[in-house]
């Protein structure tokens, strides 16, 4: 993979040994605009790699130094995620320009840099999180339009294979009467940061939609019905694994 160098100034030094590896969305106007602002000192943002719609890879921040891309964020107990990720911008307007599809060639440049990414760290599948994973309050990238199953598939992050009828009617809350803490457990025990207290509140309500972007991306509404509490069970079963 040819990778063109363009280093930003906006690092430091790592406080922890790489573990996660980030995805994100650059929500600007082009792929010119979005490497200005992470090469620009005034901004204070960076991250370790960026990849153009036609699939060209530009390293900004060598892999280790503690780039900032993540801001207030937390997966796995971990709550400097920038101090243990690598993070990769992908070239795409966002939802503020109409979250438009991602290219194949970018896509497939995403693919082999996040597997040799993942190679050098000893990355797990379960920990190649978007940015709405790591901060569900604050931020929906890469968005529900990115195609996790295909990375999935390429060995970078988890997919859950469809729930039977017979799970989500199992796990469907009050069904069997299962608790919101019990989902909430689930929900942690994938790596998404929440307080487990029995209160299906705003933060809870945050953390379903981020899981649904991602894993059910045609019905994010942040509601616990039987088929997302059957994706919740499946891909905690793969993170387990």
């Amino acid at each position: 993979m040819k990778i063109t160098e363009t280093p930003s100034p906006n690092f430091n030094e790592r406080k922890l040994p790489v573990s996660i590896l980030v995805l994100h969305y650059t929500g600007m106007e082009s792929g010119t605009a979005a490497l200005d602002r992470l090469r620009e000192r005034e901004a204070g943002v960076s991250a370790h790699y960026m990849v153009e719609e036609d699939g060209e890879v530009f390293r900004l921040v060598a892999e280790d130094k503690r780039a900032w891309h993540a801001g207030v964020s937390a997966w796995r107990g971990i709550e400097d995620v920038n101090s243990a990720s690598v993070g990769i911008e992908i070239v795409n307007g966002g939802h503020e320009f109409g979250l438009p599809p991602f290219p194949e060639a970018q896509i497939e440049a995403v693919i082999e840099l996040c597997r040799d990414v993942m190679g050098r760290h000893g990355i797990a599948a379960r920990d190649v999180v978007g940015h709405s994973d790591i901060a569900p309050a604050r931020k929906a990238d890469p968005g529900e339009r990115f195609p996790w199953r295909h990375l999935a598939a390429a060995g970078v992050g988890l997919w859950p294979d469809p729930a039977g009828k017979d799970v989500a009617e199992l796990m469907r809350i009050g069904a069997i009467g299962d608790p919101v803490e019990a989902l909430q457990l689930d929900l942690q025990a994938i790596g998404y940061a929440l307080t487990v207290d029995g209160e299906f509140g705003l933060a809870m309500e945050a953390v379903v939609k981020a899981f649904q972007r991602r894993f059910r991306p045609e019905a994010i509404d942040g509601i616990v019905d039987g088929e997302t509490a059957g994706l919740i069970a499946r891909v905690k079963a793969l993170a387990a694994g």
